[in-house]
């Protein structure tokens, strides 16, 4: 029998989960546990839970200043790369070959948004969209287990996946990518949704894997400075 504290704790969790997956909170973030019982109007406790499930789970970690998102290493971006292509292009070859017409509706309704947005110029409505179009094939994948794998692999990249729809080339690619998957997806095509899911991450990787370095090399630039100013400080 579940409890009332399970269902706000449950529920905390996954508004926390959809907020990392659509990118709504950056790598200089804190959530903090108080504030958050705050905003639900509970007590700090299914708070707490439903953080440390997220940490559990790989997706935060704890700081003295509250929870953030995990920082990847080029080495962990390259070995979850390994699992996901392990992993995705059999469970999108599952999903083109159970595809139903409500799923593909919604498929393509977020292609389109996608290309929208990308004519706009529109990140925000780039990056719901992006969501929207893979959970909408998830959902098409019988083996549940397997889905919800795929998705936590997914979600490990969120601190570098923003970074990586700013730059021009990159976006080009992954509309192009995204567009054969799409159509191979329509045409439920097994085959060649596998194919293009592993051509897709190859690409997806060395893109993730040059954001990060650019970022470690930024962080590294400003670090000197950051030491001046608080040795100027005291």
């Amino acid at each position: 029998m579940q409890k009332p504290s399970d269902n706000l704790v449950e529920t905390i969790y996954a508004e926390l989960r959809l907020r990392l997956q659509r990118s709504d909170v950056s790598p200089s973030d804190r959530l903090v546990d108080t504030e958050i019982a705050g905003r639900y109007g509970v007590s700090r406790v299914p708070a707490r839970e439903a953080l440390l499930r997220l940490v559990a789970e790989g997706y935060l970690v704890g700081t003295t200043r509250g929870f953030a998102l995990r920082q990847l290493s080029l080495e962990d971006i390259a070995d979850l790369f390994e699992m996901r292509r392990q992993l995705e292009p059999r469970a999108a070859a599952n999903a083109a070959r159970d595809m139903t017409p409500d799923i593909e509706a919604e498929l393509t309704d977020a292609m389109t948004r996608i290309e929208a947005a990308l004519a706009d110029g529109d990140l925000r409505v780039l990056m719901d969209a992006n969501v929207d179009f893979r959970n909408a094939w998830l959902n098409a994948v019988r083996n549940r287990h397997m889905a919800d794998t795929v998705a936590r692999f997914m979600n490990y990249f969120q601190s570098v996946r923003l970074d990586s729809f700013t730059d021009k080339d990159m976006l080009k690619q992954y509309i192009d990518g995204l567009s054969r998957i799409h159509a191979a997806f329509v045409a439920r095509d097994p085959v060649r949704i596998a194919e293009y899911m592993t051509l897709y991450m190859f690409a997806a990787e060395q893109a993730f894997l040059a954001v990060r370095q650019r970022q470690l090399t930024e962080s590294e630039t400003a670090r000197p400075s950051r030491r001046k100013k608080d040795k100027q400080g005291r």
